[in-house]
């Protein structure tokens, strides 16, 4: 703000703009807040010492068409008004000032689960908005429901236009909101009337999932309709399609229980029961993926926790190698992991496989979920399952209709010729076999294991590895410390 608005406005208010200087004083309240509120207080000024002016008719002339350069400067008229006159003018100069004041909200928070630059209740007009940790529900002024996974670069170009930098966004639009935009830097995904997802990650491009209903992807010069159960990526040159991948996103429904599970203390929980088990004895490996650097051989997102890392699994050949340890055999081992899986498009979605499945290596340890969309523990050389591949399989499926974090976690004990399943902390089943050779585990990957029949849809967080048998209580203790719903 400078002399020179203050002048302007005092120019306007003796009616003795230019056009020049209206057009200036427009743009430069257009611009800048402390001079709108100056402006305001200009303007209750004139109004209440002399109260005889007319305010509404100044306002409504400076908002408008500021100021009709076709007549001489304004002469005020001083015919003394009622009170009743003076108060409706003055009530007409503030409501009208104050309209301008608040620019048009294009969306307002309704939930947050773990984001500290937003509250609940928050308006959202066209400021850029970065979030480092968390989820954000919103609803736009249209009635699109938008939640927004971090990392996130965003921002509202209106209540119909959301530029998508960075980050994962579902939406689910009413009709009110028909014809809502996601702007990304590869291509836009134009809503019919629908819900869907869009990806943006830090390295690659946008993809554009449709759950149910319609969407129009634009990428360069292409343009396409995709109905339920489409998916495509936008490149600069166009556009391929992909496999659909819904669970990948957070949609409304999980943000509540996500909500009530960080508010009723459960993160601290899950990292007191983490502390605890990094004192176990019979620990192997306990995986939490929050330190060292992100891997390149797959992409690194949030956990379930806000902030939290976990590697997740999306192209093919999408991986990470660890060793577990020589030659050593274990009689028992219980393997436990967070994970969230977007689909089955394989026979084998890989959780763990050690290296040299040969006839050699007894014992061998490929933790996955199969084709029946059940959980397997297959040791090399093992015989005797009365599963239907002759391995030994969980009775129920793992994968949930949406998207969920679920626990899965498996006991084997080689001398009792037992798997013991359990998804949710919830035993689901036992298996016995007729020959079980001790675990034996060393180098091994999580993620896809070949090109060909075993691949990881999704991301994994945390994982356990613990050479003894977990009793049933403990299974139930540890998903229910480490979970993240309420």
């Amino acid at each position: 703000m400078n002399t020179d608005s203050h002048e302007l406005i005092q120019r306007h208010l003796a009616g003795l703009l230019t056009e020049e200087e209206a057009a200036a004083l427009q743009n430069r309240l257009k611009a800048d807040t402390d001079l709108r509120r100056l402006y305001l207080h200009y303007m209750n000024l004139d109004v209440a010492l002399e109260a005889k002016a007319t305010c509404a008719a100044g306002a409504r002339e400076m908002l408008t068409t500021l100021p009709d350069t076709s007549r001489s400067p304004r002469q005020f008229s001083w015919r003394p008004l009622t009170a009743a006159a003076f108060i409706g003018a003055a009530a007409a100069c503030v409501a009208l000032v104050a309209w301008w004041l608040s620019p048009q909200d294009f969306a307002r928070v309704e939930k947050i689960v773990g984001v500290s630059s937003l509250a609940p209740g928050s308006a959202l007009q066209g400021e850029r908005h970065e979030l480092q940790a968390g989820t954000l529900a919103l609803i736009t002024s249209k009635g699109a429901k938008v939640v927004i996974e971090a990392p996130a670069v965003f921002q509202f170009e209106s209540a119909q236009r959301l530029r998508l930098t960075q980050g994962r966004l579902s939406a689910d639009v009413p009709p009110s909101a028909k014809g809502f935009t996601v702007i990304t830097p590869s291509g836009d995904a134009v809503d019919l009337g629908t819900r869907f997802g869009v990806d943006v990650p830090l390295a690659g491009e946008a993809e554009v999932h449709v759950f149910q209903g319609e969407v129009i992807a634009h990428a360069a010069k292409d343009q396409r309709s995709l109905r339920t159960g489409d998916a495509v990526t936008m490149t600069t040159g166009g556009q391929a399609a992909r496999d659909l991948r819904s669970a990948a996103f957070i949609q409304g429904d999980e943000v509540n229980e996500l909500t009530a599970g960080l508010a009723a203390g459960q993160r601290a929980r899950s990292e007191a029961a983490l502390s605890k088990l990094r004192e176990d004895p019979a620990l192997i490996a306990l995986l939490d993926f929050e330190s060292g650097e992100a891997p390149d051989t797959c992409r690194t997102t949030q956990g379930r926790w806000p902030g939290s890392r976990a590697p997740e699994f999306v192209r093919v050949g999408d991986h990470l190698k660890l060793d577990l340890g020589g030659e050593r055999t274990w009689p028992r081992l219980t393997l436990a992991s967070w994970v969230r899986l977007d689909r089955l498009d394989a026979p084998y979605q890989s959780l763990l496989h050690t290296d040299g499945w040969e006839v050699s290596n007894p014992g061998q340890v490929h933790w996955m979920v199969n084709r029946y969309s059940t959980m397997r523990l297959a040791l090399k050389g093992n015989a005797g399952s009365s599963s239907p591949d002759g391995f030994p399989d969980s009775l129920r499926p793992v994968l949930p209709e949406i998207g969920r974090w679920m626990h899965l976690a498996v006991v084997y004990d080689s001398e009792a010729r037992t798997t013991r399943f359990y998804l949710n902390g919830r035993f689901d089943s036992e298996s016995r076999e007729t020959t079980a050779h001790p675990a034996r585990l060393g180098p091994a990957q999580i993620g896809n294991w070949n090109r060909t029949d075993r691949k990881l849809s999704g991301r994994v967080d945390e994982i356990l590895i613990l050479g003894r048998a977990m009793s049933d209580a403990e299974i139930q203790s540890l998903f229910e410390s480490g979970n993240p719903y309420r």
